[in-house]
């Protein structure tokens, strides 16, 4: 087994800091050591909670955390953090609003920054996933930052996918704009204290309507954050969701997709990296013109590989 998943066995923190580290970077050893974590498996709860920035997710997600802990069990929570396009830094203001826990042992948090590459975070918030599962903690929180293509890849990871919204804040059109429909498995409606929640409450039914099953409806649940209103009833229906996934042939057929194309997914990365180690390699001398058909390149390109080191 690999040092890193032994030391984390034994609850070194560092050892869980470096792991994700690790996956991040897509150090050489990544693929071993994961695999070693996943045979530590103990089937946390993966959760997500996304929406629009200023919907309040961070204060929602510190007070989730709280009530967890109440219950005596322990978190990890996965903020996705925007990159600044001028410092290249993470703009790590989610880690600020959940100061309070963390001098709390049973709480982790880790922020992930985009850096400009989407899919790669997708990947590496996975794996950051898995290693917090590994590790022993109960319940993994993912949030992220908005309702853009980047959250529809981090949510296909989790189990519950939580969308956040408020009140007359234009975040319906948000909605069918990105098609987070397809992945929301809870409504929250958050800042409920403000005009427009029954107007807001209304629409959203009328979508629950045509996405809901014999077997399952998606909820919606009403949050005030300031007045730590909702945050109950929100867990309760994250645990019902929890349930119907791993009870019902239903959710078994989601999580045997969401396993099939995570597979594809690596098997993609796999071959990617042969590629472009394949063109890295000066003594293939590959070029590629600018104002040449890329298409054409493309096609030449991956033959070449597969003829001369794809075999």
């Amino acid at each position: 087994m690999h040092a890193i998943v032994e030391r984390m066995k034994n609850k070194d923190i560092r050892a869980l800091a470096r792991a994700i580290t690790m996956a991040e970077n897509d150090h050489p050893d990544k693929l071993e050591m994961l695999s070693d974590v996943f045979s530590l498996k103990k089937h946390a709860r993966y959760v997500g909670i996304t929406g629009s920035p200023g919907a309040g997710k961070s204060s929602l997600v510190n007070r989730m955390i709280t009530h967890i802990r109440n219950e005596g069990k322990t978190v990890a929570i996965i903020a996705v953090d925007p990159t600044s396009p001028f410092s290249g830094g993470a703009l790590l203001g989610d880690r600020v609003r959940m100061n309070e826990h963390f001098t709390d042992d049973g709480v982790y948090i880790r922020s992930m920054a985009t850096r400009g590459s989407l899919g790669g975070l997708a990947r590496a918030t996975k794996d950051a996933v898995r290693i917090c599962d590994a590790y022993g903690f109960d319940v993994v929180i993912v949030e992220t930052v908005g309702v853009g293509q980047s959250e529809l890849d981090i949510m296909k990871i989790v189990d519950t996918t939580a969308l956040v919204l408020t009140p007359n804040s234009g975040d319906v059109l948000q909605i069918f704009k990105a098609g987070i429909m397809e992945i929301a498995d809870l409504f929250v409606i958050n800042k409920a204290d403000l005009p427009g929640v029954g107007k807001l409450k209304a629409l959203l039914k009328e979508l629950v309507m045509m996405t809901a099953t014999d077997i399952h409806e998606t909820s919606i649940v009403k949050t005030i954050t300031t007045e730590n209103k909702g945050i109950d009833k929100l867990w309760d229906k994250i645990g019902e969701h929890h349930d119907f996934l791993y009870s019902t042939e239903e959710g078994r057929k989601r999580r045997k997709q969401q396993q099939e194309l995570e597979v594809y997914e690596l098997i993609r990365e796999e071959i990617w990296r042969d590629v472009k180690s394949y063109m890295d390699d000066t003594q293939n001398d590959i070029t590629i013109n600018e104002d040449s058909d890329p298409y054409r390149q493309a096609r030449d390109l991956y033959r070449k590989w597969k003829e001369e080191g794809g075999n």
